[in-house]
């Protein structure tokens, strides 16, 4: 596949892919006789990770650490699990503050709902006890 196919394969642009492979986010592509990028389903597979994994919120370095694991072969499995589980353990925390924002933002909804059909803004019931703030 070219990288234009690539690009629109995944949604991301040629200059994305380009960073991907400068920054070792993905091993170097291997190219045709006039120079062009040539994905195989190798390539792919690599490209699909890094969009996964930047989605998931990793670093290029630990991308980068984890495909450089990789590719040293099965005796880095400890490693590459030690990465992954740091990275879940931070999104876990992540989505939790994300929660607590939404219980949030949610409350002040049903409030200004409310006050929509009375015409009387209140803050009862009680917001919820991770903030007093209006």
């Amino acid at each position: 596949m070219t990288i234009k196919e690539v690009s629109e394969k995944y949604g991301i642009t040629q200059d994305t892919l380009r960073f991907y492979e400068r920054s070792g986010l993905i091993p170097p592509v291997k190219r045709t006789a006039g120079g062009i990028r040539d994905y195989g389903p190798e390539d792919l597979s690599w490209v699909e990770l890094a969009v996964c994994m930047r989605s998931a919120g990793l670093t290029v370095e630990a991308i980068s650490e984890y495909v450089r694991l990789s590719r040293l072969g099965d005796e880095t499995f400890p490693a590459r699990l030690q990465l992954l589980t740091k990275q879940r353990e931070a999104l876990l925390e992540q989505k939790k503050r994300i929660e607590a924002t939404l219980d949030r933002l949610n409350y002040k909804i049903a409030r200004y709902e409310v006050a929509v059909e009375t015409g009387k803004l209140t803050w009862e019931p009680e917001e919820p006890p991770q903030s007093q703030n209006k």
